[in-house]
């Protein structure tokens, strides 16, 4: 029993393929502190509700102003938690063999990376419509619903949260797992996750795929900060067209009355 419980510790001890030794725990410590900042604001939801109850807020508007805050409070501490983890285990990205994309080429895959999420979501957008399943996802609406009370929100949603799930999802369990299965095993059980983390079950398709190809930008390059440019941007995309949508459907009826 103890040897199956160091076996699975194992997956998230960083490895350097070109030496055998001693390694640091530190994709276990990211997990962890990933994990502490999605369930922490479960303890200050209550008075941190009252709070806003108390200055005036009607009931949805305090709970969107709790919402918002704790999530960019906890996301903005478990950010800089992360990286000063991180900063001090040089070896934490070290995980492939063979030489990483150069940096412009690596911000350009990036770039390239938004695009391949647009048409990936596009594609298993249409097959779920297809099968029956409602366009629009309940998560994304209540996100930018908690953003328009707490602008604030918008830098947990579009900054603090991608670089954060990239470095759980893509880094320390995709890369933990390609160490000791293959490329499409650790590829698929860590968009599965990415996928379930998610909470929004109805459109596992979307978040499943949108794994799949931030997975595929992080083997391509071999370093981080493809993916996340990816999903900052994707983030970044869908808050401004939600945050916009009527003055998006103005403009574009007005376009069709010009013609």
């Amino acid at each position: 029993m103890k040897n199956d419980q160091q076996s699975f510790l194992d997956l998230f001890k960083t490895k350097d393929p070109k030496r055998k030794k001693k390694t640091k725990p530190t994709p276990l410590y990211v997990l962890l502190i990933f994990v502490f900042v999605q369930l922490s604001p479960v303890l200050f939801v209550v008075p941190t509700y009252d709070y806003f109850v108390s200055q005036g807020l009607d009931g949805p508007t305090a709970q969107a102003a709790t919402s918002g805050w704790l999530i960019f409070l906890a996301m903005a501490i478990g950010f800089l938690i992360t990286w000063i983890v991180i900063f001090r285990d040089r070896k934490f990205f070290d995980i492939w063999k063979g030489k990483p994309s150069g940096i412009v080429a690596s911000i350009l895959w990036g770039v390239l990376g938004f695009f391949l999420l647009l048409i990936g979501q596009g594609i298993a957008a249409m097959i779920e419509i297809a099968i029956g399943i409602d366009p629009g996802s309940e998560n994304t609406a209540t996100l930018v619903s908690i953003a328009e009370v707490v602008p604030v929100a918008i830098i947990a949603v579009v900054l603090f949260g991608p670089v954060l799930e990239e470095l759980v999802f893509r880094r320390v369990i995709f890369g933990s797992l390609n160490q000791t299965t293959n490329f499409f095993v650790a590829t698929a059980v860590s968009a599965l996750v990415f996928a379930a983390v998610h909470v929004d079950f109805s459109h596992l398709l979307i978040y499943f795929t949108t794994g799949l190809i931030l997975a595929f930008l992080y083997r391509h390059t071999k370093r981080i900060i493809t993916p996340i440019i990816a999903h900052v941007l994707l983030n970044g995309y869908v808050m401004l067209m939600q945050l916009n949508r009527d003055e998006i459907e103005t403009f574009l009826r007005q376009l069709e009355n010009m013609q």
